[in-house]
């Protein structure tokens, strides 16, 4: 990452709040869990309990899990839910047990599997079934006992890891998927997350004592957009991003050079705050003097966060 400073701009200390120092209401309402999901309820199911517990009007998920299927479950809070473009595009990763239907060697054909393959998803799934091409970035046998193998596989997303064991499994004789869990979604992971008596139980500690536990479990919303390219704007620029105008290299205070034309790109306040996603209109190692860079496409910053 390189940064390209236009010129040295102060904030204005009247004027927005850094992301860390948000009162605990307003980062409820701005911010993203890690949520460590349970056997049993669907994604959506969990969305709904979180909101409950949160007291919240609106939560969603991005990515999401089969019932039986635990781990990472990324969920958005109210306001942070308009952030949910920069979050699905994320590879993901698991660890799972498939068992053998026979004594068979797993790892002779699992370089097949390895680099792009071609998918049909399942029956049951919110998806049109057509073949699609994935990746599948690493895949490991863990643990060996009896037929039971336990595995780690790194992939894009939108894999079904247990369409995968099952295609494994026809060059072996068959083999069918008994456990998984979700151990990251990009940066985000199993260390990041936290159950939902977790976090019910920070938050009512919070509303009767005012302790900020809740403050580790919920992410400000800017964290959600570490991975795309960054660009910094002057406070003058603010107000006229915040409506949906095109942003010129004249509002700009600083951007990275990696930003190619149609990113996704974060356009952030000189205080840190993300104020809208947008869409790059150029690349910027090829930016010039009075351009057009990014058109807004969701306003994220609210002004009471």
């Amino acid at each position: 990452m390189s940064w390209i400073e236009l010129s040295r701009d102060i904030f204005n200390p009247n004027k927005g709040c850094y992301p860390g120092h948000r009162p605990v209401e307003n980062l409820i309402k701005n911010g993203i869990l890690i949520l460590d999901k349970w056997s049993g309820p669907t994604s959506h199911d969990v969305v709904s309990y979180v909101k409950k517990a949160l007291e919240l009007n609106k939560a969603g998920h991005s990515g999401t899990l089969d019932p039986a299927v635990t781990g990472v479950l990324i969920v958005a809070l109210e306001n942070a839910c308009k952030v949910m473009p920069a979050l699905q595009g994320l590879d993901k990763e698991y660890i799972g047990i498939m068992k053998l239907h026979k004594n068979a060697s797993i790892d002779a054909v699992l370089k097949d599997f390895l680099g792009s393959i071609k998918q049909t998803p399942p029956v049951r799934s919110s998806v049109k079934r057509q073949e699609r091409e994935r990746k599948i970035y690493e895949f490991e046998i863990i643990e060996k006992s009896n037929r039971d193998i336990c595995f780690r596989v790194k992939c894009e997303k939108g894999t079904y890891i247990r369409k995968l064991v099952d295609d494994i499994g026809k060059k072996i004789g068959g083999a069918h998927m008994t456990e998984l869990r979700r151990i990251s979604a990009g940066r985000f992971t199993e260390e990041n997350s936290y159950s939902l008596n977790q976090i019910k139980e920070a938050y009512e500690n919070w509303k009767k004592t005012g302790s900020d536990e809740i403050r580790k479990m919920i992410l400000p919303v800017e964290e959600a957009t570490e991975h795309l390219g960054k660009i910094v704007i002057k406070d003058t620029a603010v107000s006229s991003v915040a409506n949906g105008a095109v942003l010129y290299t004249e509002g700009i205070s600083r951007y990275e050079n990696t930003i190619k034309k149609n990113d996704l790109v974060a356009i952030y306040t000189l205080r840190g705050e993300l104020l809208a996603l947008a869409m790059s209109l150029t690349d910027t190692h090829k930016l010039r003097k009075k351009s057009p860079i990014a058109q807004p496409t969701r306003i994220i910053l609210q002004k009471s966060a």
